[in-house]
């Protein structure tokens, strides 16, 4: 073999490296499409949701901007009551590359970034996924990211593990093939749920917050938007 068709060899591997790994990274990481976009923009959120063991009192929309974030976010929040004890839920629809919850608690509500309670507990539950847990001035919270296929998460990481994991190994693989959707949906429904504290115990709170998670987790799951 001569020097030329060694270089021949070299300049055809390196263009099929560079190409493979491009495919990768379209699979693996690939833009947010518009579509997405779109239906994030146009996603509705119901005026009534039923939720076990509560009555429901009101709901209104949520201001799609906040001072600390200008991006469109539809949003609804619900309120309930059950023996003189009154539970908000704050649901959003969110299509962003940072699917941590931390991140939408200090981008969309008005918690303090340097609140050092949020995500003080993390938990996981079978069948529902992870949430967390924590108290924020006479509040306590529970939130979690409700994904299109797998569990509840929490961190970016555990979302997209499940993106990777749920999405990539689907039906939506033939799909993304025919060009008709992308590979993994990067939607989330954040639900942020909150009851205040009164005479209970920052636990007695979570048991509450935990007991209205489930049933709602269930009711909001099976009604994802699909892009």
């Amino acid at each position: 073999m001569n020097r030329w068709q060694l270089l021949r060899i070299l300049l055809l591997a390196t263009t099929f490296g560079g190409v493979l790994l491009v495919l990768l990274k379209t699979i693996l990481y690939p833009p947010i499409a518009d579509s997405l976009h779109n239906r994030t923009s146009s996603f509705v959120f119901p005026a009534a949701v039923p939720l076990a063991g509560w009555q429901s009192l009101e709901s209104k929309p949520l201001n799609h901007q906040t001072a600390k974030s200008s991006n469109f976010v539809p949003g609804r929040q619900y309120r309930y009551i059950q023996k003189g004890l009154t539970l908000d839920i704050e649901m959003r629809y969110l299509v962003d590359p940072n699917a941590d919850v931390n991140t939408f608690i200090k981008s969309y509500t008005p918690i303090s970034s340097s609140a050092k309670q949020v995500l003080s507990v993390l938990r996981r539950r079978e069948g529902i996924g992870f949430y967390s847990l924590f108290v924020h001035q006479q509040r306590a919270y529970l939130s979690a990211c409700i994904n299109f296929r797998g569990g509840s998460t929490v961190t970016d990481r555990q979302f997209w593990q499940n993106r990777n994991t749920r999405d990539v190994f689907s039906s939506r693989f033939v799909s993304w093939f025919l060009g008709q959707s992308p590979l993994r949906n990067p939607g989330c429904l954040w639900a942020h749920l909150s009851v205040p504290l009164k005479n209970y115990s920052h636990e007695e709170a979570y048991q509450t917050l935990e007991n209205a998670w489930v049933p709602w987790y269930k009711w909001w799951h099976p009604r994802f938007p699909n892009p």
